[in-house]
């Protein structure tokens, strides 16, 4: 079918990827493949997430003690740490992420775009699947109730 396929000018449509956080594409043989429990296991990329422009509104209800922007980050902290597939992470933005080896991340990436997508490196999966509960009951709980204390000002 290959053969028919080169014969007719068929060809398989090129594999792109695209960095979730900025939205950059990311050039094949590039990035780091990060699984989604090392994506919520990091304190500066909770912080971004929870101070952006769509999400400061709910960050300053929730210092204020308004039950809603609290149930809103923990709405925000739900949909990222369920994500099942593995993040395809651009080179600008893996220093968010300081628990992570950027070598084994970079490794994965290669392997990732070898085999056209269909690597997934182990632990991948929602992050409640793929560590243990305490550990898991800690990073939501910095997620949802002190990430971006420091980029606010009450008043």
């Amino acid at each position: 079918m290959a053969f028919f396929d080169k014969l007719l000018g068929k060809k398989k449509p090129e594999l792109k990827a695209k960095c979730p956080i900025t939205r950059e594409p990311i050039e094949n043989g590039f990035g780091y493949l990060l699984t989604t429990s090392q994506i919520v296991a990091s304190k500066k990329y909770w912080d971004m997430i929870m101070t952006e422009p769509e999400t400061m509104s709910y960050t300053v209800s929730h210092f204020k003690n308004i039950s809603s922007g609290t149930q809103m980050r923990n709405m925000i902290f739900e949909k990222y740490s369920t994500i099942d597939k593995p993040w395809m992470i651009s080179d600008s933005c893996i220093n968010l992420f300081e628990n992570v080896d950027k070598k084994e991340a970079r490794e994965n990436a290669r392997k990732w775009w070898a085999n056209a997508g269909n690597f997934t490196p182990e632990s991948s999966g929602p992050a409640v699947q793929t560590v243990d509960n305490q550990t898991f009951q800690n990073w939501k709980d910095y997620a949802v109730m002190e990430a971006g204390r420091n980029r606010i000002v009450l008043q």
